[in-house]
């Protein structure tokens, strides 16, 4: 049977003792030994070279009482026993060098005595397991039993053991999911998997978190409440803060992300603060954030490696402690590799990914969506809506199949619950109103899909050539698309020629893609300014 080990630290006030009285007082390390339901056959007495007189006083006594627990004195030096990194290493030093049995010996640790900083220590060291054992505490007996060595409890760190302490613990966390999904009763299995990893990650970590998905998965929305969360667990005590890079443009970029002094450029009437000052012990949630500027990515890393940057026209830097959240609904590897985006930058938010599955990968999460769209329109506009039984079915069954293709995912959900509770006054959805809106969806996907060429989009340049587009011939206009498509997206035109001739400039000895550029859409009459103008 493995004997019982007890490790504490040495109690200067509580274990003083001097001549006869001692041993009508009640010390609690002597005390520990006297129980005679509880043998300890040896005693590892904590303290520093200063008490070491009053340890072996101690020891002593416990002889007395307990010949045959064995009491092994261990210098351990405080500098100061109320300075927490000072006690920590002093302990996490004795528990890394001792060399424990556990086999043949259990082991008590005794967090009655020392300071709180050394019992929270001793806490978190067997915690942790660097102790492998239990805790042990010991009280003062009751005055009517004053002669009695007092009371104890151990206490078991194994939560296992304890399934109402074990519930608590699950309940919360399930309770945390569900607010991550907006209490939304989700049947898959992956999307519920990644909600848990994220629970987990937002409560436990500080790093960088990227979410990746398509356009109207819910990025925004899952940011806002990872913050939300985090408030909540006092995680931290800032503010929310949200930009879509893809619409920083130009000069106006670096001042919205890191803020100028008056006078740092033209316009620059008054000091702006910054996006990433506003976030200061808060969330920044940057969207889309392939879409920012090299100059500005590389401002952005060193804001989050150094927690600090500097505002245009400024020569002192400022200093934000901000969780950084990012969204993209792009390939950021590819974007690499096009040297439009730095693997510096992409190496430190890559830390942990998350990617939102479309909806079209979740049907069987969109009867439940349906159900909380409803409620969310009822809740903003103060009425009640509802559909009838035969209504319901038929949304759902067409939501749930191969004909909806769900192109903007929730956003395109969420619009058609609201234009179906537009036409239902009553507030009661009826077949009719379900049927007028699936042919509905069913006639937009259909025109987008019309506008795709080979996998290009070509709405935009069919605005822009009007009748002129029917003298283009197919292989121009597909590629006359994609350059337009490209220009819409690009900062400037020489980030849209860099884009376009990435693979051929490192060809050349001197590039001038802006130029090669503008001289390609001008044989269709086309400008930089007229793509940007039709664009906005």
């Amino acid at each position: 049977m493995p004997q019982t080990v007890a490790i504490g630290l040495l109690g200067t006030t509580l274990d003083r003792g001097e001549g006869p009285s001692r041993w009508n007082q009640w010390r609690p390390t002597v005390s520990l030994c006297q129980h005679e339901d509880l043998l300890i056959a040896r005693l590892e007495l904590l303290c520093d070279k200063r008490s070491r007189a009053l340890a072996q006083n101690v020891a002593e006594d416990i002889h007395t009482v307990s010949p045959e627990t064995e009491v092994r004195l261990h210098n351990v030096p405080f500098r100061d026993p109320w300075d927490f990194e000072n006690v920590y290493a002093a302990l996490h030093n004795f528990a890394r060098s001792y060399t424990f049995d556990t086999e043949s010996e259990d082991y008590l640790v005794h967090v009655t005595t020392g300071t709180h900083v050394a019992q929270i220590c001793l806490f978190l060291l067997t915690e942790s397991r660097h102790i492998p054992g239990q805790l042990i505490q010991s009280a003062p007996p009751h005055r009517r039993h004053h002669n009695s060595p007092g009371r104890y409890a151990i206490i078991d760190l194994n939560l296992s053991r304890y399934d109402r302490i074990a519930q608590r613990f699950a309940d919360e966390k399930r309770q945390a999911s569900d607010f991550l999904k907006a209490g939304i009763q989700t049947r898959n299995r992956a999307f519920n998997r990644m909600i848990d990893q994220i629970e987990h990650v937002a409560i436990h970590a500080t790093a960088p978190i990227l979410i990746t998905g398509p356009t109207g998965v819910g990025k925004s929305s899952l940011a806002r409440r990872i913050h939300d969360l985090k408030r909540s667990r006092q995680n931290l005590a800032g503010r929310f803060v949200e930009i879509n890079c893809a619409t920083l443009r130009g000069d106006t970029a670096m001042s919205a992300l890191f803020g100028h002094k008056r006078g740092a450029f033209t316009g620059a009437n008054t000091d702006r603060t910054g996006l990433l000052r506003e976030a200061d012990r808060g969330v920044l949630f940057l969207d889309e954030v392939g879409e920012l500027g090299i100059d500005e990515q590389a401002m952005l890393l060193r804001a989050i490696e150094e927690k600090r940057f500097l505002p245009i026209g400024s020569d002192k830097d400022v200093a934000s402690d901000f969780q950084l959240i990012c969204g993209t609904n792009r390939d950021l590897g590819d974007a690499v590799r096009q040297n439009r985006f730095r693997d510096d930058l992409l190496a430190r938010i890559n830390l942990w990914t998350f990617t939102m599955p479309s909806l079209r990968d979740r049907r069987e999460d969109i009867a439940p969506n349906i159900e909380y769209e409803l409620a969310q329109i009822t809740a903003t506009t103060g009425r009640m809506f509802r559909f009838n039984k035969e209504a319901l079915t038929a949304f759902t069954a067409f939501a749930e199949s191969p004909d909806a293709h769900w192109r903007g995912n929730f956003r395109d959900l969420n619009a058609a619950i609201a234009r179906m509770a537009t036409m239902a006054p009553s507030g009661r959805i009826t077949r009719d109103v379900v049927e007028d809106e699936i042919r509905r969806l069913k006639q937009g996907w259909s025109m987008l899909e019309c506008e795709t060429e080979n996998g290009v989009t070509t709405a935009l340049l069919d605005t822009l050539l009007s009748d002129e587009s029917a003298g283009i011939d197919d292989f121009d206009r597909v590629q006359l698309a994609h350059v337009v498509n490209v220009c819409a997206t690009s900062r400037s035109l020489s980030d849209a020629g860099r884009r376009l001739f990435a693979a051929s400039r490192q060809r050349r000895k001197t590039a001038n893609d802006a130029d090669r550029l503008r001289k390609y859409l001008a044989k269709f009459n086309l400008t930089w300014q007229k793509i940007q103008e039709q664009a906005s």
